[in-house]
């Protein structure tokens, strides 16, 4: 208690000894005698009502902590996702010990909390105790307690307490730090961290097919735990039909195994490859156990243009190569040489719309050099460009996410492009031409100078790969004739891979070097007469074609067209996902202003149609969320309009069901939980450590804010005091003749 009337000390002695003192001098002089008793006791009684109401005109004050300083509300988060019904033995499920630890805090806690029981899995939701059921297709912890701080972001929350297994299987947009409620959370761990009986497919991914009927690499990532290093058996299959089975030893209990299968899919429907481990006796999941990949049709054609600094063999040679290839859609340049103004003339091959952006040689506009999806240059100097064609080259691959192929002498005789804005697009360092490749895939044979060699990197890459096996590739490789000469182009940037070198006084240069820039793919290719390689073999051999193809599909795979779907992953039947479509121009710049439309075509062959919203203005980004509820493969089909015009489609396959993501890795994740609580300034605990709960909540009350003061005679009791004390003083006089 204190006065909000604030005095020094002295100033309240002297008030209140001033109050003792007119109470003495009231009854020092009176008109009877009085008894030394009733003497003492009128003085008091007279004193006591000048203290009173002294005290009243101080204002005595207490302080209080302020109406929503109570803290009283614990959100209890439990995880109901599929994972929480694993046993991690022979004990209780995860989400038994869930129950459990509720059950507990309810008794311990609920005379001093309001506890608000929720569940997690897909969504936030109440729940009750007594009907927690593990049947939620994913996780999404960050999702739920972005929900959790709005639903009480006006409320004061003693702390949130979190009881998961650690998964957080929900696709994650974007990089924005997730919205946490304000209060301490208490995460406790369920499930074990040691060595469980498991066997699992950790990844299954699949290379980029390039070419119709070419091979492709299925790499297999799996792991067994607990069970020694007893064989695990691979089962590899396509559509549902039975190809190959290995059986592979780890090295050790736990170990990682890796696994790479080279399959043929077909080029004109999705095809979907499956890895499955048979499910052993004991094992913590099964829904582990199996992984599918799905290599989407080859549809379309991509369209390349190709600048020629004169008419040669390399030139008709290549221009061949490509247009043979169904998949390709090839514009040609030919510089023939000047007129008699001195200004170069041109032989032009093209789709009759993109005639008239290559009459002077190269497109200027972003609009028409946009349209294509790599560019290839080929023995032409870079003084044949202006400065903003050279600019808009080096957008084209960064931003548009176009390819470009440089090759031929000419290119990089004296400077070449070193000193341009391309420079930094290619893949070797133009400014050191002393630069050598990587080591090569087979030991190095130096005596027939310009011959191609393999190298590691171009071993398993698909841009250079002539053959189904690695050993056939090698082999074919060796077998190509050596070229008439080979630039030196510098050593490889940071990043960038030499597939291909060529041997040269001793040592290996780079012969076919490759980088990804920005949104896009560079190549380069420093070797002269590749015809060689068509000419100079039998004509079964078709190493030629398929290298040139190969390399022209590779640097166009980043394009993106106009319209665009991006990537997404469903795991599971059942689960609502998010479908970007995102829109551009012709000069490739983002349409905010579209109608696009989306229609999603089923395994059974339904189709829905859904519409896209604007997301994102800046990016041109429609979202819409759509539904998969079979296994299989989903067909999405974008188209967006802008005025009644068509702006673009695409189209993009999606495989449901290959993974069961909410099963992979299924032990407890304790750094996921750790983290969360260090970030929120709370605790993480082990599931035996649940009984600390009640005392580290009391411990972390969050700050109640600025006390209130609370007049303490405003009341009934101080008006009874005071008239009490009045009456008893007059009772007292009147008793001793003083009324």
């Amino acid at each position: 208690m204190k006065f909000a009337v604030v005095l020094p000390w002295w100033g309240y002695a002297l008030v209140f000894c001033s109050a003792l003192l007119l109470a003495w001098l009231a009854y020092t002089r009176v008109p009877i005698a009085l008894t030394r008793v009733t003497r003492g006791w009128l003085t008091t009684l007279r004193a006591a009502t000048l203290i009173l109401l002294i005290a009243i005109l101080l204002r005595p004050v207490v302080l209080v902590p302020p109406a929503a300083a109570h803290n009283s509300l614990v959100p209890v988060l439990v995880d109901v996702s599929r994972s929480m019904r694993l046993t991690d033995g022979d004990g209780p499920s995860r989400l038994d010990r869930a129950r459990e630890i509720v059950r507990d805090l309810q008794a311990r806690i609920a005379n001093e909390y309001t506890i608000e029981l929720l569940t997690f899995g897909e969504a936030l939701a109440p729940g009750h105790v007594d009907q927690l059921a593990a049947t939620a297709r994913r996780s999404d912890l960050n999702g739920a307690l972005a929900d959790l701080a709005d639903r009480h972001r006006r409320d004061r929350v003693a702390g949130v307490i979190v009881l998961s297994d650690g998964g957080d299987t929900a696709p994650q947009e974007g990089a924005a730090a997730t919205r946490l409620v304000d209060a301490p959370v208490l995460a406790v761990g369920l499930g074990s961290t040691g060595v469980v009986r498991d066997r699992e497919v950790l990844n299954l991914t699949a290379g980029e097919p390039l070419l119709a009927g070419a091979s492709v690499d299925l790499s297999v990532s799996a792991t067994s735990a607990g069970f020694g290093m007893a064989a695990v058996e691979l089962r590899l299959s396509v559509n549902g039909r039975p190809l190959e089975v290995r059986r592979v030893t780890p090295s050790a209990d736990g170990a990682p195994i890796h696994e790479v299968f080279t399959v043929s899919p077909s080029p004109d429907a999705a095809t979907v490859y499956s890895v499955e481990i048979p499910v052993a006796d004991g094992e913590l999941a099964a829904e582990n156990n199996s992984r599918s990949v799905l290599v989407p049709a080859q549809t379309g054609r991509r369209k390349i243009l190709m600048v020629e600094g004169a008419p040669g063999y390399e030139h008709t040679f290549l221009k061949r190569a490509l247009a043979q290839d169904p998949g390709l859609d090839v514009d040609a340049v030919v510089r023939k040489g000047q007129n008699d103004d001195g200004r170069d003339t041109f032989y032009v091959q093209a789709a009759q719309g993109r005639v008239a952006a290559l009459a002077d040689g190269y497109p200027s506009k972003r609009s028409e050099l946009f349209v294509y999806d790599a560019i290839i240059f080929g023995n032409i100097e870079a003084d044949f460009f202006t400065r903003e064609q050279l600019d808009l080259t080096a957008a084209f691959v960064a931003e548009r996410g176009g390819g470009l192929l440089v090759l031929g002498a000419r290119s990089f005789e004296r400077q070449g492009l070193s000193g341009t804005p391309l420079a930094q697009v290619l893949p070797t360092d133009l400014t050191d031409r002393r630069g050598t490749a990587a080591r090569a895939s087979n030991p190095l044979d130096t005596s027939v100078p310009n011959s191609p060699v393999l190298t590691s990197d171009g071993a398993l890459h698909p841009a250079t790969r002539l053959a189904v096996t690695l050993d056939e590739s090698r082999q074919r490789w060796a077998q190509l004739p050596p070229l008439a000469s080979v630039t030196p182009i510098g050593g490889p940037r940071p990043g960038a891979q030499v597939l291909v070198g060529a041997t040269a006084s001793g040592e290996l240069r780079p012969l076919i070097a490759a980088q990804r820039y920005g949104q896009g793919r560079a190549l380069v290719f420093a070797g002269e007469a590749s015809w060689r390689w068509r000419m100079m073999r039998p004509a079964t051999d078709l190493s030629y074609e398929t290298l040139w193809r190969q390399l022209a599909r590779w640097i166009t795979a980043g394009a993106a067209s106009p319209v665009a779907i991006a990537a997404l992953t469903p795991s599971v039947p059942g689960v609502t996902e998010r479908v970007s479509v995102t829109v551009r121009n012709e000069d490739f710049g983002p349409v905010a202003n579209a109608e696009v439309s989306l229609a999603v075509t089923a395994p059974n062959g339904e189709v829905r149609l859904l519409t896209p919203a604007l997301s994102s203005p800046q990016d041109g980004r429609y979202a819409v969320a759509a539904r998969f509820d079979q296994p299989g493969v989903y067909r999405l089909d974008a188209t967006a309009t802008r005025g009644g015009v068509r702006i673009g489609t695409a189209s993009r396959q999606v495989l449901v069901g290959g993974a069961d993501l909410e099963m992979a890795q299924p032990r407890l994740d304790e750094a996921v939980l750790q983290r969360l609580a260090g970030a929120t300034k709370g605790r993480y605990l082990r599931a035996d450590q649940a009984g600390q709960l009640p005392a580290l909540l009391r411990e972390s009350r969050v700050d109640a804010g600025t006390p209130e003061q609370r007049d303490l005679w405003q009341n009934g009791w101080s008006f009874v005091a005071l008239v009490g004390l009045l009456g008893a003083e007059w009772l007292l006089r009147r008793r001793a003749g003083l009324a």
